[in-house]
């Protein structure tokens, strides 16, 4: 039976030496907050009833008289069975002798998954017999004792990771699911990362960790908030979509640097991998600009990064928004791969192919392609670059247009070509999505595009500052919130051509996935009442207690966001952000395993001086 080592990886890191803080942090409480020169590692059996852990005894352990307390993984023959804890498995011996009655039989009639408690003794295993897949292979336990702590029913599913469970019964006996190994390393890797992003913010770097209000108020723009019912009539609290405004008022409080572990909301309905409630390393700072962001957020991910992974190079390479969506179409480019969009319009300039001429003659009209190596067996229909082009698009191109478009594309046999035309950002990201679709079906014919090994970090930079709004193009809307500030080179833009305008909003993506996000912040009181009432139309009522606090000698600060839970996901390589999360929700928002949301009978909503108005669909009455 194997069972990986991976918790000595895990915890390694936290055994080598870490700098004192060479700075005081305000006098006096430096001495309590520096860290100690050397970190032990963890004492798993203090405080408890066993003397060891399952999965930490070695043949160093021989002779030694043990307690142990887990589940039952295995039994064979009554013979020997398998114990389990959170940190390993260990080969149990069943006594066969008459005086050992009693325990024999508590160790061979207790359910799988009935949780015991055995003492005994470190005994080697017969030659021939170690297991070198086991940690613990080399030793057995030969019982003196054993208590059943307490019986398992019959189990919905095997607590074995190789045993397909579909993710609604994962989610409704979520506290079974989190026994598998999986879980356990994804939450205690989680639990690690986050320790040492604390050590390194706050010991390294003289950060505040400080809790802000989950009970806020209605902010405008953004995801949409979740309302929370008060007693007073009429007025409701808003769960926070960040601490956005609380870290820039710290900042105007002069704290200087801040950053929380901060639980987050957005009342976002059912998209298929994010979460109603989730969790940001949230980080603000006075005096810096956004090359110091980044450094910090380069920093903290080299030094919190699992010892069992490939190590963080730095820096990380950066690229405009512009870059990003002409050459990757999207802004959250995965760069592992190649694929990339070519700008082929100048082959077709002169084109007598009416849809081609068509998209050309228009602003801002393209002609994109992207090649796909070895696609020919994915995508037989389009235009492959052999000699007899299959696709009827291909038909319509002189031999002179199909040689330059070769040369240009640098394709070889069996490669596929894809081509679209119109408005550069939507061919753009047209091809951008047809990329990352063509990189999953090769991967699953067996072809290695994106190694799963390597983490490819990039910075995006000079966003646009205003999109126009989908349902009222004339209206802008805020590209990141309403808080960032503009490109210093294009502030004179704002009065003339506010959609121009570049901001100072930086994300952070790895591997495809968007990790992160931040901006330099407006801290001019004018500037930001401009952007608010003028450009964006909004109710600057609502933000009065940002503005005033903008006129209090609010110092220039930044800062970012670090998705966590997608953070994790990406390390751990899971499908999901639910598989990094302990109790997370199902894609439509519930809590499977509590029955989440609930109704709440009519006289317990009387103090909120709320009623329910039910919906008149007959059917959606009835499950009600």
């Amino acid at each position: 039976m194997y069972f990986p080592s991976w918790l000595s990886q895990l915890y390694r890191g936290l055994s080598r030496p870490i700098r004192r803080t060479t700075q005081p942090i305000w006098g006096s409480l430096s001495r309590s907050l520096v860290l100690s020169s050397q970190r032990r590692n963890p004492e798993f059996s203090s405080f408890v009833v066993r003397t060891n852990t399952c999965g930490e005894l070695r043949s160093s352990h021989l002779g030694q008289e043990v307690t142990l307390c887990g589940w039952i993984q295995y039994r064979r023959q009554n013979t020997f069975l398998v114990l389990r804890d959170f940190h390993g498995l260990v080969q149990v011996i069943i006594p066969q002798d008459e005086s050992a009655a009693s325990v024999r039989k508590i160790l061979c009639e207790a359910p799988m998954e009935s949780v015991v408690q055995v003492s005994g003794t470190v005994i080697s295993r017969p030659a021939g017999q170690e297991n070198p897949k086991m940690p613990t292979g080399e030793i057995e336990i030969k019982v003196k004792t054993a208590e059943l702590l307490n019986a398992c029913k019959k189990l919905p599913f095997e607590i074995k990771d190789f045993m397909k469970k579909t993710e609604a019964l994962r989610l409704q006996y979520r506290y079974l699911d989190l026994r598998s190994f999986q879980m356990q390393y994804n939450l205690r890797l989680r639990s690690q990362m986050v320790m040492k992003m604390r050590e390194y913010l706050c010991n390294l770097h003289g950060f505040v960790d400080i809790e802000t209000p989950t009970l806020f108020k209605r902010t405008p723009g953004g995801a949409k908030e979740f309302l929370v019912p008060s007693r007073e009539p009429g007025k409701f609290y808003s769960l926070p979509q960040s601490p956005q405004q609380f870290k820039q008022l710290l900042m105007v409080g002069g704290l200087d640097r801040y950053f929380q572990v901060a639980r987050c909301y957005r009342d976002e309905g059912s998209r298929p991998d994010r979460q109603p409630e989730f969790t940001q390393i949230d980080i603000e700072m006075s005096f810096v600009d956004q090359t110091g962001i980044q450094s910090l957020i380069e920093g903290l991910l080299q030094y919190s990064w699992p010892n069992d992974k490939n190590p963080v190079v730095v820096p990380f390479p950066s690229m405009t928004f512009a870059e990003a969506l002409a050459t990757y179409g999207t802004d959250k480019p995965d760069t592992r791969f190649g694929m990339k969009i070519i700008d082929i319009s100048d082959v077709f300039r002169n084109t007598e192919i009416g849809f081609l001429q068509d998209a050309l003659s228009k602003p801002h009209g393209t002609v994109k392609a992207i090649c796909i190596p070895e696609g020919a067996e994915i995508l037989p229909v389009f235009l492959n670059t052999n000699r007899n082009w299959n696709s009827p698009v291909a038909n319509f191109i002189m031999e002179l247009k199909r040689q330059e478009l070769i040369r240009l594309m640098e394709t070889q046999e069996e490669d596929v070509v894809l081509l679209t035309a119109g408005e550069h950002n939507k061919a753009c990201s047209l091809l951008g999505k047809l990329r990352l679709e063509c990189a999953d079906l090769l991967e699953t014919r067996g072809v290695v595009l994106r190694d799963p090994t390597l983490f490819s970090f990039l910075w995006v930079v000079d966003f646009p500052l205003f999109l126009p709004k989908e349902e009222n193009p004339r209206e802008l809307e805020s590209a990141h919130h309403p808080f960032t500030a503009p490109h210093p080179s294009d502030i004179h833009l704002l009065y003339t051509e506010p959609k121009k305008v570049r901001s100072q909003h930086y994300d952070l993506v790895l591997n495809g996935n968007e990790i992160g996000g931040g901006s330099i912040r407006i801290h001019n009181a004018e500037l930001q009442q401009y952007i608010l009432a003028t450009l964006l139309k909004e109710d600057v009522k609502l933000l009065s207690h940002m503005l005033q606090a903008l006129d209090y000698g609010a110092p220039p600060h930044g800062g970012i966001a670090l998705g966590l839970d997608r953070l994790i996901c990406v390390v751990t390589g899971s499908p999901s952000i639910r598989d990094v999360i302990a109790f997370p929700k199902s894609f439509r928002g519930h809590d499977l395993m509590s029955n989440t949301p609930d109704s709440i009978p009519p006289e317990e909503l009387k103090p909120y001086h709320i009623q329910v108005s039910w919906p008149t669909d007959s059917k959606a009455a009835k499950a009600h």
